[in-house]
């Protein structure tokens, strides 16, 4: 699963050395972490600590000599799915929400599009007074999330409401944060990817030219939405992602059975492989001799994997299938999803520019019982959300009637 990347912003306070604690448990799970300083935030920590514990570089000046990128905070700024400021004084709560950009954390965090989180830490009289509180109003205005401060004993020996969150706090809203894009929590997707090889004997196979790439890319996608995810792949050259229980299987046969073996357990069924259709009827023990210019290989039917699945579909199931057309797609298709019962079913022309076998990108048609729908042209991912995205709509309509 793809990290999700977190920029940390740190502002010149003493509830600086907090946001080391944080970088370092942010870092030990699936985020991957950068974090920017201001001046006045070095004073109190140096930023090699944060290189340390987040593994990333941690720049503070605009516009140092040896920065490698001369638009650093712009491609910084690209790179965020999230930007918390901890701890925000008083000072750069004000320039943020009023837009200055005179240093590199202001002018990232003026650059940033993803969702923006505030941490204010600061002496109680600064965080009463009426212009920190208006401006607190602001950042929520513009839709910033506001983790608020406590009431406690302060540095200044004050006590009052402008003590940092604890970093307990700060990172069960950050959870929450990237949980809210796991809608697929608590299901199971089941995604058939690649090719079946089908033995003639222990030299020669029949198979297609399926890479996996539409199978595999699927699951990312329903991995990064939360779901738990099994893949059963064929031989394809792809490395196994990372959180999703893989099994590797070679025949019609073998996936026929490993998806049997976990159809129960899932809740959406994508059968995204190129199954043969056919295999031989006997397959030789030894390596098949050159016998003049002619070689028979009779071939039987394997098992419709497809069609066995929506046959035993239970209630709570979506099931999705593919289909790939040389001609005729539309009708092909409809016929294809009537036939096997499916709840959606993805066609694409071999003879399509961008589609196919082995492509990173992909133009299908998406088809449901009673809409069909061209698509333009999409890389794999981009697909796999749109198939993740319609499955669920049709899993809450089917829940509504």
């Amino acid at each position: 699963m793809a990290k999700k990347h977190i920029l940390i912003g740190v502002t010149g306070g003493i509830a600086a050395y907090k946001a080391c604690d944080l970088v370092s448990r942010l870092s030990k799970k699936e985020y991957e972490i950068k974090v920017i300083m201001t001046e006045h935030a070095t004073k109190f920590v140096r930023p090699l600590t944060f290189e340390t514990l987040s593994h990333n570089p941690c720049e503070s000046d605009l516009f140092k000599e040896d920065l490698c990128d001369p638009i650093y905070h712009i491609n910084l700024a690209k790179w965020a799915d999230l930007f918390v400021i901890v701890p925000c004084s008083a000072n750069v709560l004000a320039k943020v929400v009023h837009g200055i950009a005179d240093d590199l954390l202001s002018t990232t965090f003026l650059a940033c599009t993803c969702q923006k989180m505030i941490c204010p830490a600061m002496n109680v009289n600064m965080y009463e007074n009426e212009v920190t509180q208006h401006n607190i109003q602001l950042a929520r205005q513009y839709g910033y999330t506001i983790v608020e401060p406590v009431v406690g004993h302060l540095a200044c020996n004050d006590t009052g409401k402008g003590k940092l969150a604890s970093v307990d706090e700060i990172e069960k809203e950050i959870d929450a944060y990237f949980k809210k894009d796991e809608p697929l929590k608590g299901k199971h997707v089941l995604i058939s990817a690649g090719p079946t090889q089908e033995a003639i004997d222990p030299v020669r196979f029949i198979s297609n030219h399926s890479s996996g790439k539409q199978g595999y890319a699927i699951a990312k996608a329903a991995k990064e939405l939360g779901a738990d995810v099994t893949v059963v792949a064929g031989p394809v050259n792809l490395v196994d992602l990372e959180g999703v229980e893989t099994i590797h299987v070679t025949s019609a046969m073998d996936m026929f059975e490993a998806m049997k073996a976990n159809l129960d357990k899932a809740n959406y069924i994508i059968m995204a492989a190129a199954v043969a259709d056919y295999r031989p009827e006997i397959i030789a023990d030894q390596k098949i001799k050159k016998d003049g210019n002619d070689m028979v290989v009779h071939l039987v039917k394997n098992p419709d994997i497809l069609a066995y699945i929506g046959s035993h579909k239970k209630d709570n199931q979506i099931i999705c299938g593919f289909a790939m057309e040389t001609e005729n797609l539309d009708t092909n298709a409809r016929e294809k999803l009537e036939k096997k019962n499916c709840d959606m079913l993805i066609a694409n022309n071999l003879f399509t520019e961008g589609a196919g076998f082995k492509t990173d990108t992909n133009v299908v048609t998406l088809l449901k019982k009673n809409e069909t729908i061209h698509l333009p042209k999409l890389t794999k991912e981009e697909l796999g959300y749109k198939i993740l995205e319609t499955l669920q709509e049709l899993e809450n309509y089917a829940s509504r009637n």
